[in-house]
């Protein structure tokens, strides 16, 4: 199936149409398929277009040496990949979710990540592991978490955290002509998010996009809960607070230029993120943040706990609007030390 966004204007310029984050994804793998023959599909239920739909029709467009069905093993899964990587290809590792990702690590973390230090230079990895991750509703703590941070902790790998079908194109396609290993965290529950997408618009590795303008304090996401963080954004605007809203994007490298310079402008930091806030990738930026400007800083994560199956129980690790904008203004309120 050809996903092309639409057709040509008279005047020659394309007619956007409005894509999922499935289908973008689909779409971005489909171009660097026939950008680059090099670039290979492997995992479980790829051919039938995936669980999220992620690659749907692309095994009838490029045939199953290029879209490959594999065994229920992610051990098996993750080292092939490394293996078509060292050999000159580009591999599209599929881990169906990254709570499954867990039975390939050592091939991830102790291959991919490492070779191209080990060997100077001589092995590359450009391998893409894509992972869902974060809060799969009423999918219980086995198959909901988010661990971007393990991965953001690992030398040698790049970590991408898109949160928009147009950043799922782009970032995709950013990432499968990287040439590092990258762990690729899609949300499990935004697939059918739809919004408009432009084939033409280029996002590098490493670089945030700021999503509002603000004086007031800096709101840093990135993920699903960007969602979460905009819904915030519009409450505190409406009370005639401007929040700075900034979506991270990749979390490896991430975009120090960026948060670091509206952490200056604004003075206050509230980072924001769906995984455990306990050494929550969210600690670096508000270290950071705190070393680079001096500013005042708040962080809001899960609480250390498994997500629950039981709705009452999965709502305790979810950070919504509400408790968002309670943070900001908290954090906006007097400080007694430091403004007496």
């Amino acid at each position: 199936m050809d996903m092309t966004l639409g057709s040509s204007r008279e005047d020659g310029t394309l007619q956007l149409r409005q894509l999922s984050y499935a289908e973008a994804a689909a779409l971005a793998v489909q171009r660097e398929m026939e950008a680059d023959a090099r670039v290979v599909v492997l995992g479980e239920d790829v051919g039938r277009g995936g669980i999220f739909g992620q690659y749907k029709g692309l095994q009838q467009r490029f045939g199953t040496e290029r879209v490959i069905d594999t065994p229920i093993s992610e051990a098996a899964i993750m080292g092939a990949g490394v293996g078509m990587a060292l050999a000159g290809l580009r591999p599209v590792v599929e881990m169906r979710v990254v709570d499954f990702a867990l039975c390939g690590m050592d091939e991830l973390v102790n291959q991919a990540a490492k070779n191209r230090f080990m060997f100077g230079g001589q092995g590359r990895v450009p391998l893409v592991a894509r992972m869902p991750g974060g809060i799969w509703d009423a999918s219980a703590a086995q198959h909901s978490q988010s661990l971007e941070a393990w991965f953001a902790h690992l030398p040698g790998v790049v970590v991408v955290c898109p949160g928009t079908p147009q950043d799922n194109y782009a970032l995709l396609r950013a990432a499968l002509r990287c040439g590092d290993p990258v762990v690729y965290i899609e949300h499990k529950t935004l697939w059918g998010l739809r919004g408009e997408v432009d084939e033409g618009i280029e996002v590098p590795l490493g670089r945030a996009a700021v999503r509002r303008r603000g004086d007031a304090l800096t709101l840093v996401s990135w993920g699903r809960q960007m969602l979460a963080c905009a819904e915030a954004c519009d409450a505190l605007a409406a009370e005639g607070i401007a929040v700075e809203l900034i979506d991270l994007r990749t979390l490896w490298p991430w975009d120090r230029e960026t948060v670091l310079g509206s952490c200056g402008r604004t003075g206050r930091l509230l980072v924001v993120h769906e995984a455990v806030q306990a050494a929550g990738f969210g600690a670096e930026i508000a270290a950071s943040a705190a070393e680079a400007t001096g500013c005042r800083i708040a962080r809001l994560g899960a609480p250390r706990i498994p997500v629950g199956y039981a709705p009452v129980l999965e709502a305790q690790s979810r950070i919504g609007a509400g408790r968002i904008a309670e943070a900001a203004k908290a954090l906006l309120a007097p400080h007694p030390a430091r403004d007496a």
